[in-house]
């Protein structure tokens, strides 16, 4: 272990860790507030989270001896943020959770699910992501014009980092955010903050409403965003794992922490990248240090979720939404980019997106379904009308 476990694997774990965590963490507590979670239930869910992530990450890399890095599903974390409290309450979201995470555990033993999902266009997943992704990024700067004093030196700290490096722009508006409280914010109360808290179980609830209009999103966007990149920056990277073991051990971790307030776990992007790059190790068989190194820290910030907590409630909820907001920016970029790079399906894309922002509620179910609904119902339309022309244009040829 000594010959393999390196400085640079360890600090590259670190980093990665820290990047995941510090990057996300005030939208999972965000998104998980939106759907009826009390702060205990909230920070629970962060623990677990957290925890998960930790143990898969380690159990697989040294399983495959391949960097595999486990995250959060940030951009779930976003659509439970807007999504709106479902009937049945937090218990019926948890519920949503567990039917997300069962359909992922599928979705790596049965392959024909994954062949329907295939069938979901990529630039009409990234619409919906996006639609979902819009009103959070837009708080930052609703929140410099409610709050200037406390909002811009955030997001001033978020773009000065940003111009400097990517991977440094939300952890220095995390960092600007709590010089921020530190100075205007009442921190008494800190001297009585629990670091710890015993996590908090919630029976789940099935609601259909929730299982469509949460959980069916949950296991879209998880599916599109963060499994399907995850195993192809790992295989930019030269490896080459094979994904459905990996997904259906992800969907496992979820079940496993939904009742615990968990939203769900899938494989790593970003982070996935730093654990899997030459900085890691020269020797890319080594380089699965690194990720074993990330998990670890994981499970030390799952411990001490609360402390995180306490820290962030003490600012007004707006700035804390403005911190989720920046971080997602990047997010919503790369959705743009990829919803409108097939011009064909610009149309469908643009109405999904506009049907998901607008956040829209029919019976219960939120707008991230309808709007992917519409989006493909319109595309087969429009398939099927191009098809029919084209076999009449040939039997007049003929």
């Amino acid at each position: 272990m000594s010959s393999s476990l390196s400085a640079s694997a360890t600090s590259a774990g670190i980093l990665s860790a820290f990047v995941g965590f510090a990057s996300s963490f005030a939208i999972v507590l965000h998104g998980l507030s939106g759907v009826g979670a009390s702060a205990e239930q909230a920070t629970s869910g962060l623990m677990a989270l957290a925890i998960a992530m930790g143990i898969c990450g380690i159990g697989f890399s040294l399983w495959k001896r391949v960097p595999i890095s486990v995250a959060w599903s940030t951009p779930s974390a976003a659509l439970l943020a807007t999504s709106g409290l479902p009937e049945g309450g937090f218990a019926a979201a948890v519920g949503a959770f567990v039917f997300a995470g069962v359909l992922v555990v599928i979705t790596g033993l049965w392959k024909p699910l994954g062949r329907i999902v295939g069938l979901i266009p990529v630039t009409l997943a990234q619409a919906m992501l996006a639609g979902v992704i819009l009103p959070l990024c837009l708080v930052p700067f609703e929140a410099v014009a409610e709050i200037p004093a406390l909002a811009l030196p955030v997001v001033l700290a978020w773009f000065v980092a940003g111009q400097i490096n990517k991977l440094l722009a939300v952890p220095a508006a995390l960092l600007a955010f709590l010089v921020v409280l530190y100075f205007h914010a009442d921190t008494s109360s800190l001297n009585s903050l629990k670091l710890v808290q015993a996590p908090v179980f919630v029976m789940p609830e099935f609601s259909l409403s929730a299982l469509i209009g949460i959980g069916i999103p949950i296991y879209i966007v998880t599916m599109a965003s963060q499994n399907i990149p995850g195993v192809s920056i790992l295989r930019s990277f030269g490896y080459q794992p094979v994904p459905g073991p990996l997904f259906s051990w992800t969907g496992v971790g979820s079940v496993l922490s939904a009742p615990f307030g968990g939203h769900g776990i899938s494989l790593a992007a970003i982070t996935a990248a730093i654990c899997a790059n030459e900085d890691a190790h020269k020797d890319p068989a080594k380089r699965y240090w690194a990720a074993v190194i990330a998990g670890a820290v994981y499970i030390i910030f799952g411990i001490f979720s609360a402390g995180f907590v306490g820290v962030v409630e003490l600012a007004p909820r707006i700035l804390i939404g403005g911190v989720a907001g920046l971080a997602l920016i990047g997010t919503l970029t790369v959705s743009v980019q990829g919803m409108l790079k097939d011009a064909p399906s610009r149309e469908h894309a643009i109405l999904t997106f506009l049907i998901t922002a607008s956040g829209l509620s029919f019976f219960g179910i939120g707008a991230a379904f309808w709007g992917l609904l519409v989006g493909m119902g319109l595309k087969f339309w429009m398939d099927w009308k191009q098809k029919g022309l084209q076999s009449e244009q040939a039997t007049e040829k003929a």
